[in-house]
């Protein structure tokens, strides 16, 4: 197997590397906001419905080992 040559003076990354990626992940920080905090209430089981599993999967999960056997 060769060895390929590379012939230049520029970087081989054509991006410009782990610190051009840095820093435009600092530039971009101001657009990315948070999402709002929303306290989430467990949910009465009377209200969930209409949730239906297929045998074959049902039948997956129940052989599934648990691990508190």
């Amino acid at each position: 197997m060769t060895k390929p040559e590379f012939h230049g003076t520029g970087p081989l990354d054509p991006d410009g590397g782990l610190a051009a990626l840095r820093g435009d992940c600092v530039r971009m920080v101001p657009h990315w906001a948070p999402p709002e905090k929303s306290a989430s209430r467990p949910v009465s089981p009377s209200r969930i419905h209409g949730v239906s599993v297929p045998p074959a999967s049902a039948r997956l999960l129940d052989a599934m080992s648990d691990y508190g056997d």
